[in-house]
């Protein structure tokens, strides 16, 4: 039986995106299913408008957490995104969340799934492990 990961992000800060990212990357990795259910403000991650950006007066520091990435050989969030694809990993937007926020599929990033809170649910059921980074 292969080993499944859920993570549930609820929030579009750069903290969050990148760790639900880094999490995802290196489960897959390691050969474990990964799925990353976005929901409320995390919505705007899978969305072609994405950048996020650190919270609160940290926000200013965002770029010199780029570069430092960037240093240490992380890729941006799109590239750390596109890492994650290409690695198997599942990405969906919460359908209830997409209807309350007015986000339309065809705003998606390319590969993002819409899925129903059941139905993520049962997927989570189904996990060794579920994480709620929000």
């Amino acid at each position: 039986m292969t080993d499944k990961l859920c993570i549930v992000v609820t929030e579009g800060t750069f903290d969050k995106a990148t760790m639900s990212l880094m999490l995802a990357t290196t489960a897959a990795a390691t050969g474990t299913e990964v799925h990353v259910f976005y929901s409320f403000f995390g919505t705007k991650l899978v969305t072609k408008k994405v950048n996020p950006k650190l919270p609160g007066m940290w926000r200013l520091l965002t770029g010199m957490f780029v570069k430092r990435m960037k240093g240490i050989g992380l890729g941006s969030y799109l590239e750390m995104m596109q890492q994650a694809k290409d690695l198997g990993v599942s990405f969906y937007a919460c359908s209830t969340t997409m209807q309350l926020m007015g986000v339309k599929e065809t705003d998606l990033l390319p590969g993002t799934k819409v899925l129903g809170a059941a139905a993520f649910l049962k997927l989570a059921s189904e996990s060794q492990t579920t994480l709620f980074i929000g």
